[in-house]
């Protein structure tokens, strides 16, 4: 039996606990590179519509763009991919778009569709029926419960959503299909 000394089993429990660490921190930054495309893609989808609006305003309205901080965009670290852009139709029709709408840059596979969020949604509340459920068990059951950011698009959504007055909020952070 190899007797191991009370320095080296702590420099072998430190090394565990940054593996771990290291892990974690891993998740955490994709997680965020996410949060940050999605962040990049609703700026840009602002901007447009900001953009649109504007042309249909008479000239004799100052515009806001001059107020405006330097361009954002340049300051995003270049590991996250930028949104796509869309053509001048797509900007239009799309100009009340979210960020939980956009595709996400993190997904290069393409595993999570977050072009249909808000479809998603609505089909959905159309099976729950007349049940109350929680932003979590809709973003469970959408496979977008696997970070904060992905839960938050999910509740946005349902905010609009109860905005427009197409899903019901029945409670704190219970919502219920619309009746029809």
């Amino acid at each position: 039996m190899v007797s191991v000394t009370p320095k080296a089993r702590n420099i072998e429990i430190t090394a565990e606990s940054l593996q771990e660490d290291l892990a974690r921190l891993e998740i955490q930054k994709q997680a965020l590179e996410r949060e940050l495309a999605a962040v990049t893609a609703h700026l840009g989808s602002v901007q447009r519509a900001l953009s649109a609006l504007q042309a249909l305003m008479p000239e004799s309205v100052p515009t806001a763009s001059a107020a405006r901080p330097r361009d954002v965009a340049a300051e995003v670290p270049a590991t996250v991919a930028p949104a796509p852009m869309p053509s001048a139709d797509e900007a239009e029709d799309g100009a009340g778009a979210h960020a939980e709408d956009a595709p996400s840059a993190g997904d290069a596979d393409g595993s999570k569709s977050y072009g249909k969020l808000t479809e998603q949604i609505l089909a959905y509340f159309a099976e729950a029926g007349n049940t109350n459920v929680r932003a979590r068990d809709v973003a469970s059951a959408l496979g977008r419960d696997t970070d904060s950011g992905s839960i938050n698009a999910v509740r946005s959504t349902l905010d609009r959503l109860v905005g427009q007055s197409r899903v019901r909020r029945v409670g704190r952070g219970l919502y219920r299909a619309a009746k029809r």
